[in-house]
């Protein structure tokens, strides 16, 4: 079975790399850690923000890393195994996660709080000016 390709028009030139950020984003299976992404409104001279905020109750700031790379934001986390207790049941496991976000171009991230077992990540998109070039024609002969 051939897969069709989203952005084959010819009329879509360089958006290759959509592509593949459309194709790798798919692949994600897990669902851990739960998420939100919401836009807050902004307050006095403050840009809008973009928050995701996930869900990981339990973990302590020190057990997730949060990094950007090539306009991937990439939110993990790793709990070490308590040995000092002895549990008649141990319902709460301690998991590991990776969750990956793709990003926008110009999209900064301005920080994270990790707050009441809720991580949020804010993000703003810089203002940029629209622009429109006139291409001068030139002729031969």
């Amino acid at each position: 079975m051939t897969r069709t390709l989203a952005f084959s028009s010819p009329l879509l030139l360089g958006f290759e790399d959509i592509e593949r950020l459309l194709d790798r984003v798919s692949k994600t299976a897990d669902g851990y850690p739960p998420y939100n992404i919401e836009r807050v409104a902004p307050n006095g001279d403050a840009r809008a923000k973009i928050r995701i905020t996930l869900a990981v109750a339990g973990f302590d700031p020190n057990d997730i890393e949060v990094t950007v790379e090539d306009n991937e934001l990439t939110v993990s986390g790793r709990q070490g195994d308590d040995t000092d207790r002895d549990y008649l049941h141990r319902g709460i496991a301690a998991r590991q996660f990776k969750r990956t976000f793709v990003l926008a171009d110009g999209i900064e991230v301005a920080g994270a709080e990790l707050k009441d077992g809720l991580l949020s990540i804010d993000m703003v998109r810089p203002e940029t000016a629209k622009t429109v070039k006139r291409i001068p024609i030139t002729s031969r002969g």
